[in-house]
């Protein structure tokens, strides 16, 4: 999985990509400071990796991972080339989801680009740079694409979709608020538009807000917003999120002791990430390797079985699939195959979210 972050210069938006991946992207108090995007490679935490390795203790443990890819800070504009404009807008063509840091608090010893607080104007903002970016795409590939349609019923089937994509975002409104049929759906993806991607929005809070525990203004407004367009907001504190990255474990979840919180921002971010994008985890365990692998949710097993390898897929046979839960309570899979738990599954089984299965294939 693939997040891209962006928001307005001096939100807190590398400041989180800090806290998050611990790359030390550089920070500063003035626009335009992330000249390169920040690429983050990130382990995506699952206690029940862990709770696995304590039975099979296997040589490795290998969690899934999450990429985060920080650009620079957008200002009105920048689908024009201010700024540092288009340039970045392309690297996060190829994301899964975006995440758009908002800011939700005041502080005079951090300028704001556009003056003063306001988190609505701010994500219309880059909405808006969003969707001037797509047009342009679109608008191109209607020149193109118009020159075929008389005569090509594929072209003039493509044109259909690019014009009614054109009017929406003539709108001014995102490509995820249109609804596209089966058919058109496999176009409409390899397109790649920013505004098709789905959005979460972080909502960076104070320290002293974090602590007390109560919504400021920003922060409702920003959630109130979020709801009409049934997107989720996830409240987090760039601050104590960097503070935190620096501890070790023990002294990390004595600080979010302090603060009361239960676990870093990040953890939220993955978990609102997965669902955001219909995400589920499965397990293979053995003696070489505990490792978790990431799926799409009603994804069948011969698919799952090709994340691991091309050839599982191809020779797929069967599935021996035991739940987590029985797993977990068993003591491991001798235990739980003697208790009658594990399940022979065959090509129609939908992976579930937690399976521990071994793929049985012949190539």
């Amino acid at each position: 999985m693939e997040i891209g972050i962006v928001g307005l210069p001096n939100v807190g938006k590398s400041t989180i990509f800090n806290a998050i991946t611990q790359a030390g992207a550089e920070c500063a108090n003035y626009p335009f400071c992330t000249i390169e995007p920040n690429v983050g490679i990130v382990s995506v935490p699952d206690n029940r990796l862990y709770e696995l390795a304590k039975i099979v203790n296997p040589q490795k443990i290998i969690p899934a991972t999450i990429k985060f890819v920080d650009i620079a800070g957008l200002v009105k504009g920048a689908s024009k080339g201010e700024g540092l404009g288009n340039k970045f807008l392309s690297h996060i063509r190829e994301v899964d989801a975006i995440l758009n840091v908002v800011r939700c608090f005041e502080d005079s010893n951090i300028t704001h680009v556009e003056g003063n607080i306001d988190p609505i104007r701010d994500i219309e903002i880059i909405t808006l740079e969003l969707v001037l970016a797509d047009l342009e795409v679109i608008e191109k590939r209607i020149a193109k694409t118009s020159k075929y349609a008389k005569n090509d019923k594929s072209a003039a089937f493509e044109l259909n979709i690019l014009e009614k994509i054109k009017n929406t975002l003539d709108d001014g409104k995102p490509v995820r608020t249109m609804n596209f049929d089966e058919d058109e759906l496999p176009f409409v993806n390899q397109l790649m538009l920013l505004t098709s991607k789905p959005v979460m929005y972080a909502a960076n809070i104070s320290e002293d807000d974090l602590i007390s525990g109560k919504e400021n203004e920003y922060v409702k407004k920003l959630k109130e917003y979020a709801e009409k367009e049934k997107s989720e907001v996830i409240v987090i504190s760039a601050k104590i999120e960097e503070e935190l990255s620096s501890l070790p474990d023990e002294e990390k979840y004595e600080l979010l002791s302090e603060y009361g919180l239960k676990e870093p921002g990040l953890n939220n971010i993955i978990r609102h990430g997965y669902s955001l994008l219909g995400l589920i985890t499965f397990f293979t365990a053995g003696p070489k390797e505990v490792r978790a692998w990431t799926i799409k949710k009603g994804t069948k097993a011969p698919q799952a079985a090709g994340k691991i390898h091309t050839d599982f897929e191809k020779g797929f046979i069967r599935a021996e699939v035991i739940s987590y839960k029985d797993y977990i309570e068993s003591g491991g899979e001798v235990a739980a195959k003697e208790k009658g738990l594990m399940r022979l599954e065959g090509k129609d089984y939908v992976v579930e979210d937690g399976d521990i299965v071994v793929f049985r294939f012949n190539v």
